[in-house]
C-alpha cells in the first residue's frame, strides 16, 4: 500500500511493507553541480505534484571501496546525490524517537543505498529511521579557495536541518534526534557533536569507531596539489570545476608524506569553524549530547589481508605515532605470546581506532557530558572482532553482500541474538537517552563488552591506553 506524505517541497508517496513504510530519495538539497559544485549544499526546489520515492537516489562520486567490489556510482549517475531515505512504524504516528544514520567509507566511499542500512528492522522497534547521502572524496571534502573545506559536513548539517523541519509529518519526533555512525560517519557524529553549526539538530549520538583522522588546513592543502598535480589542472575552483568526477576519482587516492599508515587522505579540515580540531579535542563542547562511543576489539583484522606484514619494524611503526621509544617492549609486556605481524594488528587497532574512541569518551565525561563506552569483542570466523563488524548487528541483517563478507553465511547462529541485544540498547538510547548499561566515567571506567553474552567490565584497554597516555 503507498502512503503519501507532504513535506514543506512537495508531496511524496512511499512503500508500505510488513509493517514499516519506506520513502526513498527525497531531495534535502539541490544538486550540487554546475555552480553549486564545490560549494555549501543549498535548498532544493520544490515540486508541484505528487513526487514518487519509492527509488534510491544516485550515490555520491566514488570508486569502488575495494579493489573488485561492485560499483556504487557511475559516471552516468552524475552529481544529484543529496537525498533522504525515511523509515517510519507509520506517517500517522507522533513524536516517536529518531535516528539519523551516518555511513562510513574513509571519508572518501559510501552510500545511504548500501543494503547493509536498510532501517527496517529498528523502525519496527518503534523509531523512524533516517538515512543520507553526503560528499565524500575530493567532491566532499578537497581543499579549494572560496569554497568551504567541510562540504561532505555541511551536506550533513543540511540533512539534519531538513529533520529538523520535516521528520513530524513522518511520525517522528524532531526534538528527540540521536545521529548515529561508524568509522567516518562515527567521527562525522563527534565533530557535528562540538560543532555549533549543528547545536539543536540532535540530543543524543552514538559513534561507532572514532578514526584518527583530521587535517590541518596545510595537509588538506597539500592533498589538493597533488590532486592537481596528477589531474593536470590548476588547485583552484575554475581548474576543478572543469573535471568530471571521473577524472579526479582517477587520481584522488594520494598519500601525503608522513601519512602512510592512513587509510585516507580525506577527513574533516580543521578551519577553526566547522572543525575546531580532532573529535577527542573539541567534544567537550558538546557535553549537552548524551553519548554512546565504541570500538571493535580487533578494528585492524579487517585491513591485515593487504598489509605488508613481512617485515614489520614495530618500532619505526610506533615513530610514526609518536609513541614513546618503551612503547615496543610495552606492547610485548602486554601482550605475551604475540609475534611481530600480531603486535603490530593490536598497535594499528589502537593508533586508527580504539584510542581515538577511548579519547572521545574520556573528553566526554570529563566534560560532564553523560557518556557511555563499549568494547564489541564477538568474533566473526573471518575476520575476528573487526572494523565495520558491529554495523549488521545494528540493523539486524545478516544477509547483505557486506554481512555475508564479514559474518560468513548464513550468519553464525548467535548473531541473531547479539543483534537483538545491541539493537534493543541503540532504540532505547533513542527514546530514553539510558542504553542499559553503567555509564562511563573517569572514576568508574565501566565498558560494556559486546559478546554472547554481553557483559560490564573495567576498561579493558588498560595497557595500550597507558602506553599512549606518554605519547
Amino acid at each position: 500500500m503507498d502512503a503519501v506524505v507532504r513535506t514543506s517541497a512537495g508531496r511524496v508517496r512511499g512503500a508500505s511493507r510488513d509493517g514499516v513504510v519506506v520513502f526513498r530519495g527525497v531531495p534535502f538539497a539541490a544538486a550540487p553541480e554546475g555552480p553549486l559544485r564545490f560549494r555549501a549544499p543549498v535548498r532544493a526546489k520544490s515540486w508541484d505534484d505528487v513526487r514518487d520515492a519509492l527509488e534510491f537516489g544516485s550515490a555520491p562520486p566514488q570508486s569502488p571501496p575495494l579493489a573488485g567490489m561492485p560499483e556504487i556510482w557511475r559516471p552516468r549517475d552524475g552529481l544529484d546525490c543529496l537525498t533522504v531515505n525515511v523509515w517510519t512504524p507509520g506517517p500517522g504516528a507522533a513524536d516517536l524517537p529518531v535516528m539519523v544514520w551516518i555511513y562510513g567509507g574513509a571519508w572518501q566511499s559510501g552510500s545511504a543505498s548500501q543494503p547493509g542500512y536498510d532501517g527496517a528492522r529498528l523502525a519496527r522497534a518503534g523509531v523512524v529511521v533516517v538515512t543520507f547521502n553526503y560528499r565524500v572524496g575530493f567532491e566532499g571534502f578537497g581543499r579549494l579557495p572560496g569554497t568551504p573545506a567541510n562540504r561532505g559536513l555541511l551536506d550533513q548539517i543540511a540533512a539534519l536541518e531538513w529533520v529538523q523541519a520535516e521528520i513530524a509529518a513522518f511520525g517522528g519526533d524532531p526534538g528527540n534526534v540521536t545521529v548515529f555512525g561508524e568509522s567516518a560517519g562515527a567521527g562525522s557524529v563527534a565533530v557535528l557533536a562540538a560543532a555549533p553549526a549543528a547545536r539543536g539538530l540532535f540530543r543524543r549520538a552514538i559513534a561507532q569507531s572514532v578514526p584518527a583522522g583530521s587535517l590541518a588546513e596545510e595537509e588538506a592543502e597539500q592533498v589538493t596539489a597533488l590532486i592537481a598535480a596528477e589531474a593536470g589542472a590548476e588547485p583552484t575552483w575554475e581548474g576543478f570545476a572543469g573535471l568530471a568526477p571521473e577524472a579526479i576519482l582517477r587520481v584522488q587516492d594520494v598519500r601525503l608524506p608522513g601519512h602512510d599508515a592512513g587509510i585516507t587522505p580525506f577527513g574533516p579540515v580543521i578551519d577553526g569553524e566547522l572543525v575546531a580540531g580532532q573529535p577527542w579535542e573539541a567534544i567537550g563542547d558538546g557535553r549537552d549530547v548524551d553519548l554512546i562511543c565504541g570500538f571493535t576489539h580487533e578494528e585492524f583484522q579487517l585491513f591485515a589481508s593487504a598489509a605488508d606484514t613481512t617485515a614489520i619494524d614495530l618500532a619505526a611503526v610506533a615513530a610514526s605515532f609518536d609513541l614513546g621509544p618503551g612503547a615496543v617492549d610495552a606492547y610485548r609486556a602486554a601482550h605475551p605470546g604475540h609475534d611481530d605481524a600480531a603486535l603490530f594488528s593490536v598497535m594499528m587497532s589502537d593508533a586508527l581506532f580504539r584510542m581515538p574512541s577511548t579519547w572521545v569518551a574520556e573528553a566526554h565525561a570529563r566534560a560532564g557530558g553523560r557518556t557511555w563506552l563499549y568494547d564489541f569483542a564477538w568474533r566473526s570466523p573471518a575476520f575476528g572482532a573487526c572494523h565495520a563488524l558491529d554495523v549488521p548487528f545494528a540493523f539486524g541483517d545478516g544477509d547483505s553482500p557486506m554481512a555475508a563478507w564479514l559474518l560468513g553465511s548464513p550468519p553464525p547462529a548467535d548473531f541473531a541474538v547479539l543483534s537483538e541485544h545491541i539493537r534493543r540498547a541503540w532504540t532505547a538510547f533513542a527514546a530514553t537517552g539510558d542504553p542499559g548499561w553503567p555509564r562511563f566515567d573517569l572514576q568508574d571506567r565501566r565498558t560494556r563488552i559486546w559478546d554472547v553474552p554481553p557483559s560490564d567490565v573495567p576498561y579493558p584497554l588498560a595497557a595500550s591506553a597507558e602506553i599512549w597516555s606518554g605519547s
